[in-house]
């Protein structure tokens, strides 16, 4: 199977060399060339099966220059037991009976991104392997909370890595924030920016694509990767869990096996619900996939208009993963809608000389086929985190409940009681003040630590010890620079 780029047709790597770059050199984005179809026997055959075999399954269909003793050693150590505090890595918990929560947060860092991101640094030494010889690979990461740490706590001391960290200084959570700043590792830096997501997400980009940087880079043996989102390899294992979400609810007896369902996801980059797009387009049964956004509502405005138009007041909300108006992933699913490099390179363009392009008629009504959107504002994402509690003794935090408003909203218009996965994509206890103002109005203290023991007081919901032991940590980067100095944090980070 080869890749090409979003902006390329004519470029044409292996996964191993997709995985490496990160990003094509034109700027654009690595996809799989063809889709590997499954069918109801396939699924079938992963009912009986673990994650970590189902994933093994799923993963071969995709990265085919790799053995499969060489993904089944990927896969092993990523999800081996003691990482997840969960033995089922991504379990189901039934609502109702038309509605299931994915608890995608049952990783080290408390949140969906260690799905990915921890695989990805197992796929990138073995394709480094194959594609570069003794080079030091140089990790760059924008960060809208939970990337960063995920990110961070894959690659600490992985050899022949360094990862460097950039976030919003005020678009993170206070234990988001914390949970990067006192990271551990002799081969980890993070770097605050003045400024929100887009523009260290657009500072990454930038340094990825400079011409003078690569050379200096080449100069020192370093190469640059991603793991964000832009990074085909972090985006491959995010399929699995869709599929594996499907498989359970088979074996649940929830559905017959070819039975439809629809899959509901918080999601600010489009990554999270592309994945769901792609396990649709395999062949998993998926009838709609709803995104649900908050007040930085561009991708619902996006899916039912086709206007896409950054050009609009930023929020930063209770749900801050999610505060993002540039949503890369989305790149890619113009190309698989549209097949056409051309295009994708007009409307980027577009986007970024005019902050906005609108797609023809003919390509909407494609992407509405699959896609449903809502939004809602924090005061409905409080509502929720209430009501929800309330009726069904179940926490959420505040990402995953702007999902599950936006899905009652869906519901309500369409009257649809098809079963629907709702991805869940943070431990409540990660935004403890948001999550305990929701559910109470007498607060006794306002440090963050005391309402992490005011939540569980409140919920009898037990404190992850990654979250309750960061009150003790040293914190070793307090760093603040301006989007447009990055390139230079990242010279000084390298010491080059």
């Amino acid at each position: 199977m080869m890749y090409t780029s979003t902006r390329d047709s004519s470029v044409k790597v292996t996964a191993s060399a997709a995985i490496t770059k990160g990003i094509s050199s034109d700027g654009g984005l690595f996809l799989p060339v063809e889709i590997p179809q499954i069918d109801s026997a396939f699924l079938s055959n992963l009912i009986g099966l673990s994650y970590i075999e189902r994933a093994e399954k799923i993963l071969s269909l995709f990265l085919d220059d790799f053995s499969f003793e060489e993904i089944k050693y990927c896969v092993e150590g990523a999800y081996k037991e003691g990482k997840f505090s969960s033995d089922k890595v991504a379990p189901l918990k039934k609502l109702e009976n038309d509605e299931y929560i994915l608890e995608l947060w049952h990783g080290p860092t408390c949140a969906f991104k260690d799905m990915a991101l921890q695989l990805l640094p197992y796929l990138l030494t073995e394709s480094s392997n194959k594609t570069l010889k003794d080079k030091e690979i140089v990790i760059l990461v924008a960060t809208s909370g939970d990337t960063g740490k995920a990110a961070l706590e894959g690659f600490k001391d992985v050899k022949g890595t360094k990862i460097l960290v950039f976030y919003p200084v005020n678009g993170v959570s206070k234990m988001q924030k914390l949970q990067m700043i006192t990271q551990e590792g002799e081969n980890v830096s993070v770097c605050a920016i003045e400024g929100n997501f887009d523009d260290a997400q657009n500072g990454v980009k930038s340094i990825f694509v400079n011409k003078e940087i690569e050379e200096k880079f080449a100069e020192n043996n370093l190469v640059f990767s991603s793991a964000n989102s832009i990074n085909w390899g972090r985006l491959v294992p995010q399929i699995v869990y869709y599929i594996s979400a499907y498989v359970d609810l088979v074996n649940e007896k929830a559905i017959n096996n070819g039975d439809k369902i629809d899959i509901v996801v918080p999601t600010g980059n489009f990554g999270n619900i592309l994945a769901a797009y792609y396990a649709k387009l395999m062949g998993t049964p998926i009838n709609k996939l709803i995104c649900a956004s908050n007040s930085n509502n561009v991708l619902t405005d996006f899916l039912k208009t086709g206007i896409y138009d950054r050009n609009r007041d930023f929020y930063c909300t209770e749900s801050p993963s999610m505060d993002i108006l540039i949503s890369s992933n989305l790149e890619r699913l113009l190309y698989i809608l549209t097949n056409n490099d051309k295009l994708v390179n007009v409307w980027m363009d577009e986007l970024k000389t005019t902050g906005k392009y609108t797609v023809s008629d003919e390509i909407l009504a494609k992407i509405q086929d699959s896609f449903e959107a809502g939004y809602c504002d924090d005061k409905a994402t409080e509502k929720t985190i209430k009501e929800t509690f309330e009726k069904y003794n179940y926490l959420l935090d505040t990402h995953t409940s702007v999902a599950v408003n936006v899905y009652e909203q869906y519901k309500a218009q369409k009257n649809d009681n098809i079963v629907t996965v709702i991805a869940s994509t943070a431990n409540p206890y990660k935004f403890p003040k948001s999550v305990l103002s929701a559910l109470s109005s007498d607060i006794k203290s306002d440090n963050e630590y005391d309402m992490i023991g005011e939540l569980s007081d409140l919920t009898n919901m037990q404190v992850p010890l990654q979250l309750s032991s960061l009150k003790d940590k040293k914190i070793k980067f307090n760093n603040v620079c301006k989007k447009d100095n990055m390139a230079k944090i990242v010279f000084d980070m390298l010491g080059i």
